[in-house]
């Protein structure tokens, strides 16, 4: 058995907080994979079900994010489970938005629901999922940047990292973090189009460059010709005068 964490802070009021995006991933892959109802258990809301092969305990601490660990630690002793079996997505100032990265054990860099998760469980061997919210660029405005809801900007990316994390979360389940990584890959940055002639993010702008260097370069044959032909022969020189000055002047006046 696993258990994936979320972190966020519970209430309406904060449902669409950027530090929230840990409860949006696990929301997802619950509605996604066919989970269990939520239910309240360790001072969390929980959804039991299967990924793959491996069955799943997600789990959203609702003790507010600083007292996160709390929960974890309940849900862990009462599955008989050790850190290791522990995955928690949470919110990352360091990640650009819409960047993911799993990452095995570590130091919790400042995020106080993963301080409360090292206090509580004495450890930090336990794996995360980063998931990329941006910074807002200055240390002192942190607070209010990740406690306010995501910009109507930032949801075309955060639908498609949601996506990717539902794509992938059995691979992760089954520990596959690259196969995971993939799957988020691949609805967060798509492969481009080749240029044969297939729709692709080229669109219309790209075929018509296409079309316009191909007006520019000369049509190929089977025989060689130049772009650049030689000016025509100029005509040749007359043949030199041998006529005496006195058959000059007699021809003058003929």
């Amino acid at each position: 058995m696993k258990i994936f964490v979320g972190l966020g802070n519970p209430g309406a009021k904060y449902a669409g907080n950027r530090h929230n995006i840990g409860f949006m991933a696990l929301d997802r892959i619950a509605s996604d994979h066919g989970f269990g109802p939520w239910k309240a258990a360790f001072k969390a809301s929980v959804a039991e079900g299967r990924l793959g092969q491996e069955k799943v305990l997600l789990v959203k601490p609702q003790t507010f994010m600083n007292l996160s660990g709390e929960s974890v630690r309940a849900a862990m002793v009462f599955y008989k489970l050790t850190p290791s079996e522990i995955t928690v997505f949470h919110d990352e100032l360091d990640l650009a938005p819409g960047k993911a990265r799993v990452k095995p054990g570590g130091g919790h860099a400042g995020h106080n629901g993963l301080r409360s998760i090292h206090q509580h469980l004495g450890t930090d061997a336990y794996a995360r999922v980063r998931l990329g919210i941006g910074h807002p660029g200055h240390k002192d405005a942190v607070a209010a940047y990740v406690l306010n809801d995501f910009a109507k900007t930032d949801q075309d990316w955060l639908e498609d990292l949601l996506r990717g994390i539902s794509d992938g979360v059995a691979a992760l389940a089954e520990g596959d973090g690259a196969r995971f990584m993939n799957a988020v890959a691949l609805r967060t940055a798509p492969p481009r189009s080749s240029d044969k002639g297939e729709a692709g993010p080229r669109g219309e702008a790209g075929a018509k460059n296409d079309v316009q260097r191909a007006v520019q370069r000369p049509v190929q044959t089977g025989v060689h010709t130049n772009v650049h032909t030689d000016p025509p022969d100029a005509p040749p020189d007359p043949p030199p005068d041998t006529r005496s000055p006195m058959q000059k002047l007699m021809d003058k006046f003929r």
